[in-house]
């Protein structure tokens, strides 16, 4: 990390003379600036401006009609971005260049705008803090690795991709030796940026790599998240290869996820842990957990935001389909990890690695804080196999995560009827878009036998 009296130190012996002034958009991707330093560190440091567009948009920048925030009739005005300098970091993988989030105000009270990702975690780290407590998470990113470049793979029609090798790779050091021309590179360059890579290694289908980040404050974990995302697409593209966290790129392989771990801390200690409980679980840890179950339904959406994020609900897919939880059981949506130790913490096994974190998180911990306010009682684990089951399912389109988080009352109280209402859109907006389209599939199908 670098402090600002430092960075005006590098920009003066020349040694950095670009700053990446990012803010994190609706689907969880860097936007934002390329400054000149001088400039940068002569004044641009206090805030600059962005459409407002930027946070009523899909994954094609498109301009879709029905957001209170922002629309043409309103005539798409400005966004103060203001740059938090104690997120400064070198980007090792560009020259010359590091990088500042930034928080977005609104442009003429200069308050936080309510709906922006930044802000939506931001409320519920400070809500639990209000409680004593301090929301510790990690994520694990999944991704597939391919050989061709992204341009090479656009102008081909996205057709007959081929992954970085040519079968399930999971835990596997041989080809993952392979791989070490993109993976090495990700691992260093994200390490020297300040971020605490823990390992990779790859997943349980052919090109698919595991990318781990040590736990960390949730604001914290957020970002690393982001940045790292943004990091492995850049590095793939250095060296000739596409990357993508599409959930499922292929209906015969599995999918990626992105598992998100959380624990609450109070003065330093693990708030989780009762070493008289059979599991190490405390009273506080388990309504917590209850809270997570009982109000999945309505922060799927933050987890799984596009169509294409419930394929990958599938059974024997290492993915889950029911809001169960488990004792150190892959098959349910939330395992218990660590179990009888300090480190007892909660997985979350829905978040697919298309989800924006910072959302994801925000209705996580939004669920959990109404489980401790509300006292809810866990039900016992569940054990065996839990995809045998039919009760308890999470929602399985987008249209139905889309009308839980329209309908939840616990995300209204804990977020504000402005920002669900935004989001609620969002989903809309995606359902739109892909109804209006004829698929390959259909035409296949149905062009001589229908």
């Amino acid at each position: 990390m670098l402090t600002f009296e430092h960075l005006k130190t590098q920009v003066s012996d020349g040694s950095v003379d670009t700053v990446l002034v990012c803010m994190v958009d609706m689907q969880g991707r860097l936007m934002g600036k390329r400054f000149h330093a001088g400039h940068f560190v002569a004044g641009a440091w206090e805030e600059t401006h962005c459409c407002n567009y930027l946070l009523a948009t899909d994954l094609e920048m498109a301009t879709p009609d029905g957001y209170a925030s922002t629309s043409w009739e309103r005539g798409y005005g400005d966004y103060v971005m203001k740059p938090d300098l104690d997120t400064l970091r070198p980007v090792p993988w560009l020259d010359g260049t590091v990088m500042v989030m930034c928080d977005v105000l609104d442009h003429h009270t200069h308050e936080e705008v309510p709906h922006a990702p930044r802000s939506i975690l931001k409320k519920q780290v400070n809500r639990l803090k209000a409680m004593g407590y301090d929301a510790m998470c990690a994520t694990e990113l999944e991704f597939f690795l391919f050989e061709k470049s992204f341009d090479q793979i656009r102008k081909e029609g996205f057709r007959d991709l081929e992954p970085i090798s040519g079968y399930n790779e999971d835990y596997h050091i041989l080809q993952t030796t392979k791989e070490e021309h993109v993976m090495r590179p990700i691992r260093n360059h994200l390490w020297n940026a300040g971020i605490p890579v823990e390992n990779s290694k790859g997943e349980a289908e052919t090109g698919q790599e595991e990318l781990n980040i040590k736990y960390a404050p949730a604001m914290e974990t957020a970002e690393y998240h982001s940045i790292a995302k943004n990091a492995v697409k850049e590095i793939a593209w250095q060296h000739g290869h596409a990357a993508t966290f599409l959930p499922k790129w292929h209906h015969d392989k599995v999918g990626s996820s992105s598992h998100v771990h959380q624990s609450l801390w109070a003065d330093g200690r693990p708030a989780f842990f009762d070493e008289a409980d059979e599991l190490g679980m405390s009273a506080l840890m388990k309504h917590y957990m209850a809270g997570l179950l009982k109000y999945a339904a309505d922060y799927t959406y933050f987890m799984a935001p596009y169509i294409n994020s419930y394929k990958r609900f599938m059974k024997g897919t290492f993915a889950p389909t029911r809001i169960i939880w488990s004792v150190d059981n892959r098959t349910a949506g939330f395992r218990l990890c660590g179990d009888g130790t300090k480190a007892v913490r909660i997985e979350c096994r829905i978040p697919g690695s298309d989800m924006n974190p910072y959302l994801a998180m925000a209705g996580m911990l939004a669920a959990g804080i109404a489980g401790i306010e509300e006292e809810l009682e866990l039900q016992p684990p569940t054990t065996g196999d839990v995809y045998q089951g039919e009760t308890g399912l999470i929602p399985g389109t987008l249209r139905a995560a889309r009308d839980a988080l329209h309908g939840s009352a616990m995300l209204r109280a804990a977020m504000g009827d402005d920002v669900v209402d935004h989001y609620t859109r969002a989903a809309e907006v995606e359902i739109e878009e892909f109804e209006r389209v004829v698929t390959d599939w259909e035409v296949a199908r149905g062009f001589e036998r229908a």
